[in-house]
């Protein structure tokens, strides 16, 4: 079974979609002057994540999208990370970073599953 290219099909990527809907909706929350600041890295952030799913599987080989998929989580992170400063700066409150975390969990769940799947292949 062939598996690259069908990238749409995975739940991982359908729900990292919805992060960056998430990200988008939550970021207009922030201050006009963040929108060349926080707000533009936290969509960028928020765009990697399926964007690096996407190209990986585009490569067709295991241990290419193994590599992008380490980069999607790495951006995951980046993202949970400007999500706190948010808050902590007071644009975003303890309510948006729950419900934020609630769908970046599952993200972060789904690609740590994917990669240890897809190690156990690669020799």
């Amino acid at each position: 079974m062939n598996l690259f290219g069908r990238f749409r099909e995975l739940d991982l990527w359908k729900c990292s979609m919805e992060l960056v809907v998430e990200v988008y909706t939550l970021t207009r929350k922030l201050p006009e002057h963040e929108r060349f600041g926080l707000v533009s890295q936290m969509q960028r952030a928020a765009v990697s994540v399926p964007s690096n799913i996407a190209e990986g599987y585009g490569r067709e080989h295991t241990k290419e999208l193994i590599k992008f998929l380490y980069v999607s989580r790495g951006s995951l992170m980046e993202l949970s990370t400007q999500m706190e400063i948010s808050v902590k700066l007071g644009y975003l409150s303890e309510g948006d970073l729950k419900q934020f975390e609630s769908l970046s969990n599952r993200v972060h769940k789904l690609l740590n599953g994917l990669i240890f799947s897809l190690k156990k292949t690669v020799k």
